[in-house]
């Protein structure tokens, strides 16, 4: 059935509404969402942050620790260790490692070997020191 002229007005005007409405939404769910993404890098910051303290205070790689990604994700792109065995440091960058995203910093520690000692025959393992948002000067390139 045909609109009437007062309909079409009704119906354009209500269409207009619509897509202001759908602008409006839009910009407010892209401000929110930046909001949120931001708010997650803070608690991915703190979460390293807490997980650094429990390995200063108590040693030994913490369980639970942050996942690679929330490191990541929170500035912590390196992780210091040093061998268990020629007590040399090295910085690894969690970037460069292949790995499931939920993969968690502490597993690391029986994946990591020193090149130096893997060359004389050895495979000890990595001890974790700490997540650093750069590289150290006092370690190795991975």
């Amino acid at each position: 059935m045909p609109l009437s002229g007062g309909d079409r007005k009704a119906l354009t005007k209500e269409l207009a509404k619509a897509r202001a409405m759908t602008t409006i939404l839009a910009t407010r769910s892209a401000e929110k969402r930046v909001a949120g993404e931001a708010l997650i890098r803070e608690a991915d910051d703190l979460a390293c942050q807490s997980w650094n303290e429990r390995m200063w205070s108590d040693g030994g790689p913490i369980d639970p620790s942050p996942s690679i990604d929330q490191a990541i994700n929170g500035g912590y792109a390196w992780l210091e260790i040093r061998c268990s065995r020629c007590k040399t440091p090295r910085a690894v960058d969690l970037a460069a490692l292949p790995h499931v995203p939920t993969t968690c910093v502490h597993d690391l520690a029986g994946r990591l070997r020193c090149e130096k000692c893997r060359k004389a025959g050895k495979r000890p393992i990595a001890e974790l020191l700490q997540l650093a948002p750069r590289r150290s000067t006092a370690g190795e390139a991975p």
